[in-house]
């Protein structure tokens, strides 16, 4: 499965949505693929989950603390797993077990109230029950804390905007 990082859909701080339109085109243009996918949440209940090698980062170590962050799984016998994540500094695919160790790192080595949670959902699920209102994205007094895609929100047969981990 061939697919190149500046053909996907994408707008920064806005993992979720941009996962969601991989999973589209990977339906679109291999549907054959789709049930070895998978989209996974990284999160916690403090909502300050640290990863590393980050566009978004201005620090050396690439490091951005997200409320929550969400990537793309492609995982075959072939292949092995591979991790597609469009915020990465690291290689588009990148290796999972390469990005796990660069990008999120082992829980042993942060404190407590950064230990990470994941929610792993299949791909054809997350393209049927994912829907995005942006609410999230909004300032208590309304304003963007980042600019939102220029296509309208995301909405599915189902309502749901993926709980949580």
């Amino acid at each position: 499965m061939e697919i190149q990082k500046e053909d996907c859909t994408y707008t920064a701080s806005y993992c979720n949505e941009n996962v969601w339109w991989l999973c589209d085109s990977v339906k679109k243009k291999f549907p054959e693929e789709i049930q070895y996918c998978y989209c996974v949440y990284i999160s916690n209940e403090q909502r300050a989950t640290p990863i590393w090698k980050q566009k978004a980062s201005h620090q050396q170590d690439r490091q951005v603390v997200w409320d929550y962050h969400v990537i793309f799984l492609y995982q075959t016998s072939a292949s092995g797993t591979l991790v597609y994540d469009l915020d990465t500094t690291l290689t588009f695919p990148c290796d999972l077990k390469q990005y796990y160790e660069e990008a999120i790192k082992d829980n042993k080595s942060l404190k407590p109230e950064y230990h990470r949670m994941f929610r792993v959902i299949p791909a054809a699920e997350y393209l049927k029950t994912f829907a995005s209102d942006r609410l999230h994205m909004l300032t208590p007094d309304g304003r963007w804390k980042a600019p939102p895609p220029l296509y309208p929100p995301i909405k599915t047969e189902g309502t749901n905007t993926i709980p949580e981990c």
